[in-house]
């Protein structure tokens, strides 16, 4: 009995990471219409609505690229999936009683939001790190940063740059000026409180603050 047991367990982890790795490598090619948090999302709002349309990276201005990195992850070319410092940074701040943070990289948002679900636990942040890691192996920084950009929630309902920038600002991402680049990645710690327009005070600040940070960032390995 205890022999079928193991088997049993022995074959579901085979399966489990057969599939993670299959629809990995899938997603370097194909564009990732809908996530667990999407559908999640969708499933326990009290106003249920769905905004989302993929475009490719060629059709994101680099200025929303730059937004994001500034905004999310200074480091998100050079490291391979975690920022170290960021995350010690966090963990102090959070053990010293302020604001909770997450210090999580681009590549690990990636991962959660393509893959998992949105609540906190260490089960999901286990897996994080696992997908992290395959997403880092299977893709490149370029693909990364384009199916971060096309599954972020940048709104209650709305979630890739295109349809934040149709909701927001009645644009297409292409036609988006820095300034509001800067204001739709100031929202993403906490898309569904904040608003991209009109800006609180403290949106503001951090538009600023993150168009400063852009002139800094360099997207010459990206590509």
């Amino acid at each position: 009995m205890k022999v079928q047991i193991i088997r049993i367990i022995l074959k579901i982890i085979v399966l489990f990471f057969s599939i993670s790795i299959l629809l990995t490598w899938m997603y370097r090619y194909i564009p990732v219409y809908f996530t667990p948090l999407m559908i999640i999302r969708y499933m326990t709002s009290d106003d249920p609505h769905f905004s989302h349309t993929w475009i490719p990276i060629a059709q994101i201005p680099e200025t929303v690229q730059k937004a994001v990195i500034s905004s999310e992850d200074q480091l998100f070319l050079y490291h391979k999936g975690f920022d170290l410092k960021s995350i010690q940074k966090a963990f102090t701040h959070n053990q010293n009683g302020g604001r909770l943070k997450g210090g999580s990289t681009i590549s690990q948002q990636t991962a959660k939001n393509v893959f998992l679900w949105p609540n906190r636990s260490w089960l999901r942040k286990g897996l994080e790190t696992y997908f992290t890691f395959l997403i880092e192996t299977f893709w490149n920084k370029e693909r990364i940063l384009e199916v971060y950009l096309n599954s972020i929630e940048m709104g209650t309902g709305i979630y890739g740059i295109e349809a934040a920038s149709q909701f927001w600002f009645q644009k297409s991402a292409q036609q988006l000026h820095p300034k509001e680049a800067a204001a739709i990645a100031a929202i993403l710690p906490n898309p569904t409180k904040y608003r991209a327009y009109p800006p609180t005070p403290y949106i503001r600040k951090r538009v600023q603050w993150i168009m400063q940070q852009m002139r800094s960032i360099r997207l010459d390995s990206l590509h």
